[in-house]
């Protein structure tokens, strides 16, 4: 999965984000906060929480497959702890819980 665009797609916008977030965060301690950095700081946003949540989706679809396969994380019956836990399912319920 780490090959897929999509990784990097929200790599990508997760260091936008915090390089203008502790840019903004470190030019107002200064008190020195230059224009662009306040305008990025509160517009960013815009573009880049849609391609983030575009990439997070993307990157956990692309691991459904193999999660499947695999079982990873999942737990099955018979155990000692009398739980299942099926980490297929809890990623596609994850998946729509970005909706709302």
């Amino acid at each position: 999965i780490q090959n897929e665009e999509s990784v990097i797609l929200f790599l990508v916008v997760w260091t936008v984000t915090e390089i203008t977030r502790y840019s903004f965060y470190t030019f107002n301690l200064l008190n020195h906060l230059p224009y662009f950095i306040k305008w990025a700081r509160y517009n960013f946003f815009i573009i880049l929480y849609p391609a983030g949540v575009a990439g997070e989706l993307l990157t956990i679809y692309a691991a459904l497959p193999y999660v499947k396969k695999t079982g990873i994380f999942s737990l099955r019956l018979p155990n000692k702890y009398n739980v299942s836990f099926d980490y297929y399912y809890f990623l596609i319920i994850v998946m729509f819980s970005y909706v709302p």
